[in-house]
């Protein structure tokens, strides 16, 4: 386990490492590298022996996720970022799904992140990388049975209804 992170509840839903593989993009001998062998993002549950899979939550599946976006998109090398990796990993395991929705992740030169809105990258004084979360949770949403974001519309019948309007619905030709 990399140092530092927390050890929270294991989360109900844990997909395995064949599935960990399909929605992360890495190959099988990629995540047993980057979750096993270097524990730079270790597995919420590992192996309990040969041939028996490693597990993974959605949290964890969402930080590799990001890592290969780091790691290929922008070279970075991911063991000098270990730290960066296990404060991530503590903050979206404090982090529930649906408030990550329309949200990015900011990662600073040291060693620093944060999960910041759209308009609050304006504000921000020193450079960073910034990922967008949304495709990613996207990815993992139907997977994981996690929600999706509530959409417009929602918003304007809800309106609607403590303006104290009446809200009628089709009824099909009935």
């Amino acid at each position: 386990m990399a140092p530092g992170r927390k050890i929270g509840p294991v989360p109900a839903h844990l997909v395995t490492t064949g599935t960990a593989v399909k929605l992360t993009g890495l190959t099988p001998e990629q995540l047993r590298e980057w979750t096993i062998r270097r524990s730079l993002i270790p597995a919420d549950v590992r192996p309990k022996g040969q041939g028996s899979p490693a597990q993974y939550s959605w949290q964890t599946i969402l930080l590799l996720r990001l890592a290969l976006v780091l790691h290929d998109g922008f070279k970075l090398e991911l063991q000098a970022h270990r730290e960066l990796f296990a404060s991530l990993a503590n903050t979206l395991v404090q982090t529930p799904f649906r408030s990550l929705w329309g949200k990015m992740l900011a990662v600073h030169s040291d060693q620093r992140c944060h999960i910041v809105l759209p308009d609050e990258l304006a504000a921000m004084t020193d450079d960073c990388i910034v990922l967008r979360l949304d495709p990613h949770l996207a990815h993992l949403a139907g997977i994981f049975s996690l929600p999706r974001p509530v959409m417009a519309e929602q918003y304007q019948l809800f309106a609607g209804m403590r303006a104290g309007l009446q809200v009628v619905t089709g009824t099909g030709g009935r």
